[in-house]
């Protein structure tokens, strides 16, 4: 029995590492593109992916964390407006809505905030950054472990993009391992969404935020 399981054990080891093999590939060719406050290019917009709503419409920690990197980057000059992009499937639950309460209680003018509401995966926030909202460079805020995959799908919407890791508050499940190895599925699905499945997220009239 001891025997069983120690194969079993080599098995799902393998099995993890040939799986990581494509976020490792992520990673190392998204590199490049992330940088601090400091060293960011300026671009059009920081645009901040949702990380879920409390059951009080406040944000949580790990979306504050992001909203908040968006917020440096605006004070700092990087960016013209913000992006915020989430889901709003339901009258119950307005993710952007709130995200922009946040930002404009820490003092960001109404009118410098875009509300993208059919944000409800990287995949769809990205798509959307582009062909709704005419964008052509944006500044990613968002968690490290996350950053590589959101890189990535938005360059391949044709968009001129950089990455900057926000802070990672100690919020519920906030483990390194955790989210790495959740981040080995999400980037299969994200390779499989772009080369494979072409999945069309929800679309519209387009709302270009700059005009020629």
């Amino acid at each position: 029995m001891k025997k069983f399981i120690k194969v079993l054990d080599i098995f799902a080891c393998i099995a993890l590492i040939v799986l990581g093999l494509p976020r490792i590939a992520m990673v190392i060719s998204t590199k490049d593109s992330t940088f601090d406050l400091a060293s960011v290019p300026s671009a059009q917009v920081a645009l901040v992916p949702g990380a879920g709503i409390t059951a009080d419409d406040r944000p949580t920690l790990a979306l504050q964390d992001r909203i908040d990197g968006a917020i440096e980057l605006y004070r700092a000059g990087k960016v013209q407006k913000i992006l915020m992009s989430g889901d709003n499937s339901s009258i119950y639950y307005n993710e952007p809505g709130v995200m922009a309460n946040y930002a404009i209680e820490q003092g960001i003018p109404e009118a410098d905030i875009v509300l993208d509401y059919a944000g409800r995966r990287t995949y769809d926030t990205c798509y959307r950054a582009k062909e709704i909202f005419g964008l052509d460079s944006v500044i990613i805020t968002t968690q490290k472990y996350h950053l590589p995959r959101m890189i990535f799908l938005c360059d391949q919407f044709g968009l001129e993009t950089y990455g900057m890791a926000v802070r990672q508050s100690d919020y519920l499940l906030n483990r390194y391992i955790f989210w790495n190895v959740r981040e080995i599925f999400a980037t299969i699905a994200a390779y499989l969404d772009i080369y494979i499945l072409k999945p069309e997220p929800i679309l519209g009239s387009p709302e270009p935020i700059f005009t020629p």
